[in-house]
Formats: structure tokens, C-alpha cells, sequence
């Protein structure tokens, strides 16, 4: 990992981490708590199950790893694991602080204790890499493998399989927010003169068919794989990329109906269209990995396109309601807004990317 890269995705999280802490951000009250009561609360508290404690520990690794990677990278050999500990620490204790004034947040000293714990744990990590000489190796894999303007493009790849978390109308259907946008929109201006200024969509909006739903299966595959043909070099690492593309977006989508509906409904997406749209996507994909950069560049723009308006065509999913239910509520309120914010807007971040990269003018080919 460049010496540059880690301090970026570090912030980038840690910005993910107050998001999922404070979703979703409505209620703000004094309820007459104390703020130090729950420091002193008793440990564990009877509510805890292993699921929180995994995730709490988990959650905070990553922010220690990239923390002390940065700091390990530029010359804070001996105290980078402390100082990432610290910084970690002091976040977990502000968002708990913080969630005594949301009433749907339940701040706790567990939190904080098992926050500080993965903290530290990816921080040891990272300085073992560093001595072990692995993220040496990474460097090298990285210039082997990627153009040396990568790292927006790995940053929107490293997201997209959380934002392929949240449930959406169609697999892979990144970026459907119309809908949602115009009833918030509508609900926010209806007393003021504004809202009929507002482009209200008069029609019911009808689900898509079997071969647009197709279609849109099949371009939203083709856009991750068309985001790292921007940045890879090679056609076999282009396809190596894109089968495991492939694989990793399968994997997730299959976890977030566990998640959503339970184990048993696991492979319920993959409807004949599904199956159909993905086999395309992939075909496609291979058959463009000998394209140029710029010419990659050029046909994400036009996916992405294609893939947004299809989508903001069609309604949200019938089991949407469900979903949200499931989701606001009980263990999924932690990563709820991450995945449901990162589903929205991805596509619209990755439009910005390709726009900024095809603008520049000695980009590689």
C-alpha cells in the first residue's frame, strides 16, 4: 500500500463508523440522562448477545489496521499502535456520548470496551504485516497489478460489495433512489409554495419485466468489472478481476436475503432473468477485457446511465417495507444506514470518478 493511500481510507471509514452510530439521525433530545452513567453501567449488560459483540469488536478493526498502517508509513514506527488505539478509543467514546441524545441509540461501556478491543487488535495486525513485510508485498501486487491513479477506483471497489448489502429491487441494482427521493421531497416541501416546482411523477410507476429486469441485472454487473478495467492492467488480470467480480457480488447478494429473510431463503433471488442477466453481464465483461482504458472509461459512462434510468423507472421492492422493518430494528440498526446510504449513492460516486478520470488528459490509455 502506498505511503499516501492508508490515511485516506482511514478517514473514509471512520466517517462510516459515525454514520452507523448515529443513523438515523432523527429525535435529537435531552432525556435527562446523565452522561457518565453509562460508563459505570455493569459489564455485560443483560441485553448483549454474540452477534453485538462480534460486530463491535469487528467494526473497529479495519479503523485501527488503516490507522496504524498510515502511521506506520509515515515514520511513527514505535507509537503508531498506541496513537491508533487512542484515536479509536476516542471515537467510540464520542459516538457513545453522543447517542445518549437519540433515543433509538442505547449507549453502552460494552460498546466501548469491545470498540477499544478491536481497535487495538487491528492495529497488531497491522504492525505484524508491516514487520512480516506483507504490505510490502501489497505494494508490489498493487503496482503489478493497477495504473498508479488506482486508489479512487479500489476505494469504490472495496465498497461495493457493502453496498450490494442493502436489499434493492433488482440484484446488483445499485443507485434506485428516485422514488424514495421524490416522497421525502414531496413530504418536506408540502406546506410551502415549493413543492409544486418539484418534478412529481404523476404515473404509477409498474415493476420491470422479465427482460428489463434482465438487462438491468446484467448492466449492473458489467459496472464494477468496468470500473476495474479502468484501473488493471492486463487482459488475464482483467479476467481473473472479473471472475471474482462476479463471484463476490453472487456471494453477498446471497447474504444480504440471509440477513434480510433467513438461510432458507438464501438463493431466492436468482429467478431465470437473474441467472440469464448475470450470464451476460460476465460474457460481456470478458469479451471486453482487451478494450483500452479510455474506451472502458467511456462505456461505464454509458452503462451507468443506462443502469440509473432503468432502475429509477421501476417502484422498490414489494418486500421493501419488510426489509426496512427488519433492518431499523434489533442488530441491523448498526449497518443499516452505511449499506442503505453506500447502495443510493455508489453508482452516482463511481459517475464522478469516470467523469474525473476520462476529463484528464495524459490519463493512460
Amino acid at each position: 500500500m502506498h505511503k499516501t493511500s492508508a490515511w485516506p481510507l482511514a478517514l473514509i471509514y471512520a466517517a462510516l463508523i459515525v454514520f452507523a452510530s448515529l443513523f438515523p439521525f432523527d429525535g435529537w433530545r435531552t432525556q435527562g440522562v446523565d452522561p457518565r452513567v453509562f460508563l459505570f453501567a455493569k459489564i455485560p449488560p443483560p441485553y448483549w448477545t454474540w452477534f453485538d459483540i462480534n460486530t463491535n469488536v469487528a467494526g473497529y478493526a479495519p479503523l485501527g489496521f488503516l490507522l496504524a498502517l498510515a502511521l506506520l508509513r509515515t515514520g511513527w514506527t514505535r507509537s503508531a499502535v498506541p496513537v491508533a488505539f487512542l484515536a479509536g478509543t476516542l471515537l467510540s467514546l464520542t459516538m457513545e456520548f453522543t447517542q445518549i441524545y437519540l433515543p433509538r441509540r442505547v449507549p453502552s461501556n460494552m460498546d466501548l470496551v469491545l470498540n477499544s478491543a478491536g481497535t487495538l487488535l487491528g492495529a497488531l495486525l497491522a504492525e505484524l504485516l508491516e514487520k512480516m513485510g506483507a504490505i510490502a508485498r501489497w505494494s508490489r501486487f498493487r503496482d503489478r497489478w493497477f495504473v498508479p491513479q488506482a486508489r479512487g477506483g479500489l476505494v469504490l471497489l472495496a465498497m461495493w460489495p457493502v453496498a450490494l448489502l442493502f436489499p434493492s429491487a433488482v440484484p446488483f441494482g445499485l443507485g434506485q433512489m428516485w422514488e424514495r427521493l421524490e416522497m421525502a421531497l414531496t413530504e418536506w416541501l408540502s406546506d410551502t409554495p415549493f413543492l409544486e416546482w418539484l418534478p412529481v411523477t404523476d404515473d404509477i410507476m409498474e415493476p420491470l419485466s422479465p427482460g428489463r429486469e434482465l438487462i438491468a441485472v446484467m448492466l449492473g454487473l458489467m459496472i464494477p468489472c468496468l470500473l476495474g478495467y479502468c484501473i488493471i492492467r492486463g487482459m488475464g488480470r482483467r479476467a481473473i478481476f472479473t471472475v471474482t467480480t462476479a463471484a463476490v457480488g453472487v456471494l453477498v447478494t446471497a447474504l444480504t436475503f440471509v440477513l434480510s429473510y433467513g438461510p432458507s431463503h438464501a438463493w431466492e433471488w436468482q429467478s431465470v432473468p437473474t441467472r440469464i442477466g448475470l450470464g451476460l453481464g460476465l460474457t460481456l465483461s470478458m469479451l471486453l477485457v482487451a478494450v483500452p482504458r479510455r474506451v472502458c472509461a467511456a462505456l461505464l459512462l454509458l452503462v451507468l446511465m443506462l443502469h440509473l434510468n432503468l432502475l429509477n423507472q421501476a417502484p422498490t421492492s414489494a418486500y421493501f417495507a419488510q426489509t426496512l422493518q427488519a433492518w431499523e430494528q434489533g442488530r441491523f440498526i448498526r449497518f443499516y444506514g452505511v449499506a442503505q446510504w453506500l447502495g443510493w449513492i455508489w453508482p452516482y460516486a463511481a459517475l464522478v470518478y469516470v467523469v474525473l478520470r476520462v476529463s484528464r488528459r495524459h490519463d493512460d490509455a
